[in-house]
């Protein structure tokens, strides 16, 4: 039903809003178990889809790390090397 969620932290350039949308979405579908809610739901599940971007949106620039950031392609081929998905999209 849903993708696994990606890290979105520390990444150079930044997650985009698009990207932590994405994973937004996915988080609703998990909690809710709807891939695709029913009308009746539809608003509530938009809703709630359109808080938690904007919760994780803003928790991502809050964070503070001393790490160097991660690179986009670097950790994509390391994932895919080790058979795991890739932290974000690229």
């Amino acid at each position: 039903m849903c993708r696994n969620i990606r890290t979105l932290f520390n990444f150079e350039p930044p997650a985009s809003e698009e990207e932590v949308r994405a994973s937004a979405l996915q988080f609703v579908r998990k909690i809710s178990g709807f891939a695709k809610p029913a009308q009746v739901n539809e608003a509530t599940f938009r809703r709630a889809v359109d808080e938690v971007t904007h919760t994780a949106f803003h928790l991502l620039r809050a964070l503070e790390t001393t790490a160097p950031p991660r690179n986009r392609a670097e950790e994509a081929r390391s994932a895919k090397r080790l058979g795991r998905a890739a932290p974000i999209n690229l």
